[in-house]
């Protein structure tokens, strides 16, 4: 599973080079066949006119759909409905439990209150 998600990385992210590599790999067809200045040998093109057009392609077609369009960050929003919203007066209720506790309940509980900061004892060599 690792390596067809990371091929599948290494595919995205090449993906702008592939048109080279087809030019690389096919140069004689697209230099014969598919160059659009053929006909002048002095422009020593050599099919590189269809290169540029095929990385026009990739570069337009990564392009996000709305990148022509201007974003308005800014909206209007109109009022329809307006209540005032109500004030809720929040009491409190203590309740006191009025057992005691017997004679024979001791409080077992001791702390010290030190200020000292502890060390750990000191390596002997």
């Amino acid at each position: 599973m690792k390596k067809v998600i990371l091929i599948l990385v290494f595919a995205i992210i090449l993906k702008p080079v592939f048109p080279v590599i087809e030019y690389v790999t096919n140069y004689d067809y697209i230099a014969k066949v598919l160059c659009v200045n053929k006909a002048e040998p002095k422009l020593e093109c050599n099919g590189k006119c269809h290169l540029i057009k095929e990385l026009a392609k990739a570069s337009e077609s990564e392009k996000p759909i709305h990148s022509n369009k201007k974003d308005n960050s800014r909206q209007e929003v109109e009022i329809l409905f307006f209540q005032d919203l109500i004030t809720l007066v929040a009491t409190q209720f203590f309740f006191h439990s009025k057992t005691t506790i017997g004679d024979n309940y001791a409080n077992l509980y001791f702390h010290t209150v030190s200020c000292s900061v502890f060390h750990p004892p000191a390596k002997i060599a």
